[in-house]
């Protein structure tokens, strides 16, 4: 039979032919393949809707995580954090395995299994539709998850839930599973503004990812479903029925075994709030930072993840906080203690509710520059118990501060030493107390303020900051904002400028009244030396060191003030806000404590003028180098500045003999300085900062600031037993200010104390008693291991033997002779003849005029 002639088979039976019973079962098979049909032809037309919209999962390969603004000292230690998500993105292979265990027994146990939908998870979420009628949470794996919290939104409606499904399976074919759940992990919001588990870790438990244990791994875990409900800060036990569940989870995979169960869920909460981990915080350093970052970047800088480098030293930094704290703790002990800060023992408590009453209050004070708050809670005849915000009681001993706490006054007076401790205290006062040698001490926060800021000398580099006692107490930045009289310190600068006009120091100056009638002034003017006295004529290398004023004075005068001005202008000051009258010479006007330090720094590094800076470079999250600062250095043995500077002055005069020397400097021997280290090929050319001192000039006044040091008003430094160190102190009148500024060759230093509201120090109060401690204090750590290095005696110096009444050349075989430095065409030529044979009289410090005016 030939195949047209064949008939197709009847498959299937007519309707009419089919028993009733079974009629139905066919109309429900065709209703059943038209749903299919139409969710097969509507899915069909909502991927092809949806998927040109939906975005390139592409970008997940390059995806910038907001992450903090972090700054971090010169030598990698994180000291400082901004912005208001907390981030720190790990690699997949940071992530320890048992949170990986525990997150997906709690989100997505089929996650290495699905293609980024679970079938099972999407059937429970229609069935959660059809009972309610609405979208809720829940059926969405780590995949979808990951596309919602980078794409979406987190409304609950069908076309988001679409697009989820769709870019789940997108991301599932373009990206890896580790990628997947790295992206998930570093993303996830934790609570407290912590972004990620790494975060997470560090806001709950104050330590990394991989230092936690299992149930704090599970904890976190449980944390994404709900961070505010699953908190275990706020909410205990909600958080600890959620980790004890994702326990169970992980015992029924059989990721742990019954005994780590067991041990799991029978560990106890330890969660509690940590600020972010600063390996040294510098409060004062990083926002500074922070305010320079802003206005290169913009707000954008709190969330692209920038990495700040500062020019800090950890170690000096440390130092130099605690060098402030400790300076003005003593300071206020010297004025008595002013009691507690206040009472709160209500009358009528229970003792169990009084000791609860306490405790909420200790908590809410912080602690300020070490200082504890606590609550004295009984006293007793010479000791005191107090409460600690732990809840530990402790007891401060009679010597431990309370024999001590005479009773303040005014900043010149206290009160009587106490006989008990009922003198000084009462049960309820709230207290601050003081670890010191595994013994509390009775402290209190100072009123008064100080600062110090530390340069490198070559190129103006911050190593080191305190703006004040402590940054919660006050954001006020003394360093860089608070605009004080120098008072003494700032004389070097008008002895600088007339060395520059022919002075030596061995010009005599007469230190004696001078009244002024000035309008500038006020009217009558009557300058004074600190206690009163006047010592008559006086070489300069000696008023310099005594600080004497009116010898300022009459310098300043003798040169103008103009003149002298302009020649100020060379060490950065800003001549605008600078007195145009006599005053100057005191250090009347307002200057920061870092416009001090950098002009110190022109005497430190013999003559060249360095700006101060603190970010040294900026890098992105990546690392990849944004900014790099090349700064000024004075680089006295680079190629380029020997070439810049040749040997002009020839030595005219011979030596006197060196066997003869007193304890001037320049007969010390000389350590020559090392020339730099070569820069690596393709480094920024080294910038030379510009000469501003003359080079015999700033040795000149070197000379005579260290001779403020070995026996000034600054001779208390010679405690760190180096003969390397010069300086200068200031107070200002009141005295309302106590500076000390100083240097070697490494460092530059100036520490400030006083108030801000610009009250009275205290009548024995001065730069050398108040502020030079805390320099000392600074410069003892600072220098350790460092090497004295005495600065070469330039050409066109030469060493004269004088007599220390004239100033002029002494007849040989004088007695009482003694060497001084002179630039060679300022030499005295003339020999004295009257006081030549006479006994030197400098250590009763009387002398006779040579030029009087």
């Amino acid at each position: 039979m030939a195949a047209s002639q064949l008939e197709p088979p009847k498959l299937l039976i007519p309707m009419e032919k089919l028993p009733k019973k079974y009629r139905w079962l066919r109309v429900m098979g065709w209703l059943t393949l038209t749903g299919i049909s139409a969710v097969a032809l509507s899915a069909g037309g909502l991927y092809l809707y949806l998927n040109p919209k939906l975005p390139s999962v592409e970008t997940l390969k390059q995806v910038r995580l907001q992450t903090p603004l972090r700054v971090y000292s010169a030598d990698g230690k994180l000291i400082g954090e901004f912005g208001e998500k907390r981030r720190s993105p790990i690699r997949y292979d940071q992530i320890p395995q048992a949170y990986i265990d525990a997150i997906l027994a709690a989100e997505d146990d089929q996650f290495y299994k699905h293609h980024g939908v679970s079938i099972k998870g999407l059937l429970r979420a229609a069935s959660q539709i059809l009972q309610t009628g609405q979208i809720q949470g829940g059926g969405s794996t780590i995949t979808m998850q990951v596309a919602r919290n980078f794409f979406l939104t987190f409304d609950q409606t069908f076309l988001r839930k679409a697009n989820e499904i769709l870019l789940a399976i997108k991301i599932e074919t373009e990206l890896t599973k580790e990628e997947i759940l790295e992206l998930y992990v570093n993303k996830i919001y934790q609570g407290n503004r912590a972004y990620g588990i790494e975060a997470a870790a560090q806001v709950y438990y104050g330590k990394s990812i991989d230092q936690l244990t299992l149930p704090q791994l599970a904890m976190i875990a449980g944390l994404p479903k709900a961070p505010s409900r699953y908190n275990p800060i706020a909410n205990p036990p909600r958080a600890t029925t959620r980790r004890n569940w994702i326990l169970g989870r992980m015992l029924e995979l059989g990721k742990i075994t019954q005994s780590q169960y067991d041990e799991a869920v029978a560990a106890p909460l330890t969660a509690r709030f940590h600020e972010f981990a600063l390996d040294l915080s510098s409060p004062y350093v990083a926002e500074m930072a922070r305010q320079q970052v802003l206005e290169f970047y913009g707000e954008d800088a709190y969330n692209d993840g920038l990495r700040v480098y500062t020019t800090i030293d950890t170690r000096l930094q440390a130092t130099a906080q605690q060098a402030v704290i400790n300076g003005l703790l003593t300071y206020d002990r010297r004025h008595g203690y002013r009691g507690p800060e206040k009472n709160l023992r209500q009358s009528g408590l229970p003792e169990d509710e009084q000791r609860s009453r306490y405790l909420d209050e200790l908590v809410r004070q912080p602690d300020l520059g070490g200082l504890e708050p606590a609550v004295v809670i009984q006293i007793n005849e010479q000791s005191v118990d107090v409460l600690r915000d732990n809840n530990q009681t402790v007891t401060i001993a009679w010597e431990q501060g309370l024999a001590d706490a005479k009773r303040y006054i005014n900043e010149d007076r206290v009160g009587s030493p106490p006989q008990t401790a009922g003198e000084v205290l009462k049960e309820g006062d709230l207290i601050r107390i003081q670890s010191k040698d595994n013994q509390w001490w009775l402290a209190q926060i100072p009123v008064a303020q100080a600062s110090l800021v530390a340069l490198d000398p070559e190129d103006g580099a911050i190593r080191s900051l305190v703006g004040g006692f402590d940054f919660r107490q006050s954001h006020f930045n003394r360093v860089v904002q608070a605009e004080r009289q120098p008072g003494s310190s700032f004389k070097p600068f008008i002895y600088t400028a007339a060395l520059e006009n022919g002075f030596t120091p061995a010009s005599l100056i007469n230190d004696a009244p001078i009244v002024f009638e000035d309008a500038s002034l006020e009217g009558t003017w009557r300058p004074e030396n600190d206690g009163g006295q006047f010592l008559g004529p006086i070489r300069m290398r000696q008023a310099l060191y005594q600080s004497r004023n009116l010898v300022s004075i009459r310098i300043l005068r003798s040169m103008g003030i103009n003149n002298t001005i302009e020649q100020l202008s060379r060490f950065g000051f800003d001549t605008s806000k600078l007195p145009r009258d006599l005053s100057l010479a005191l250090g009347s006007h307002a200057l920061t404590p870092l416009q001090i330090a950098t002009g110190y720094a022109v005497f430190a590094n013999g003559g060249f003028r360095v700006s101060p800076y603190l970010v040294s470079h900026i890098t992105d999250v990546n690392g990849e180098l944004l900014f790099e600062e090349n700064p000024l250095r004075a680089c006295r043995q680079c190629p380029e500045r020997l070439a810049q500077e040749q040997p002009k002055i020839e030595q005219p005069l011979a030596d006197t003999p060196l066997d003869e020397a007193d304890n001037l400097e320049a007969l010390l021997a000389q350590t020559p300085e090392p020339a730099p280290e070569e820069t690596d090929a393709g480094e920024a050319p080294i910038r030379l900062a510009d000469r501003v001192l003359n080079e015999r000039d700033a040795y000149l006044i070197d000379s005579m600031l260290r001779d403020v040091v070995k026996k000034g008003t600054g001779r208390k430094a010679m405690a760190l037993g180096r003969d390397d160190l010069a300086g200068k102190t200031g107070t200002t009148n009141g005295p309302r200010d106590a500076w000390f500024s100083g240097y070697n060759h490494k460092l530059v230093a100036t520490a400030w104390l006083g108030f801000d509201q610009n009250y009275l120090l205290g009548r024995r109060e001065f730069g050398g008693t108040a502020a030079l401690p805390i320099w000392i204090d600074f410069m003892a750590e600072a220098l350790k291991g460092i090497p004295e290095q005495h600065r070469r005696q330039p050409d066109g110096i030469i060493t004269v033997r004088i007599d220390p009444k004239t100033g002029k050349r002494a007849q040989p075989g004088s007695q009482g002779a003694l060497f001084e430095i002179f630039k060679a065409e300022n030499a005295p030529q003339e020999t004295d003849t009257i006081h030549g044979l006479q006994q030197s009289s400098e250590d009763s410090e009387e002398t006779l005029p040579e030029e009087l005016f």
